[in-house]
């Protein structure tokens, strides 16, 4: 399993927005210069967040993006979950409906444990502590 440049990006954006106070309304353009991620792929990356309740984005003319969260409550798994969907590190994992082998394969609990402890990594960072060790200058 490779994050896809969705995942990358979110998590970029979402550090930008983390840099900020709760409740500040960035522009879209704003976080696409600042997060290094396109503009266009930005624009479908938060309508998946705001979806996913982790923004919120504001219409109009001082329009814009804003956690919708504080970063303490958000988690890495949080984000990408947002925006790549469930996280699964083999077929296997998705449940029986789709390896009829996974209750007698020697490998299955191996994935199950792997796929535990990279849970376990991802949800145990907050885009806060993220944050703490990410500077942005505008």
């Amino acid at each position: 399993m490779q994050l896809t440049n969705t995942g990358e990006y979110a998590l970029r954006a979402m550090l930008y927005l983390g840099s900020h106070p709760m409740g500040t309304i960035v522009p879209i353009s704003e976080v696409s210069k600042n997060a290094i991620v396109p503009e266009n792929f930005l624009r479908k990356i938060v309508g998946l967040l705001a979806k996913a309740r982790v923004i919120r984005s504001v219409r109009g003319a001082s329009g814009g993006v804003g956690l919708a969260k504080p970063p303490e409550s958000l988690t890495m798994y949080d984000i990408i979950e947002a925006v790549e969907g469930k996280i699964y590190l083999n077929q296997c994992l998705m449940g029986s409906h789709i390896c009829a082998l996974s209750s007698t394969c020697a490998v299955h609990s191996i994935w199950c444990e792997a796929q535990e402890a990279l849970k376990k990594v991802l949800t145990s960072r907050t885009l806060a502590d993220l944050c703490a060790l990410t500077t942005y200058t505008t």
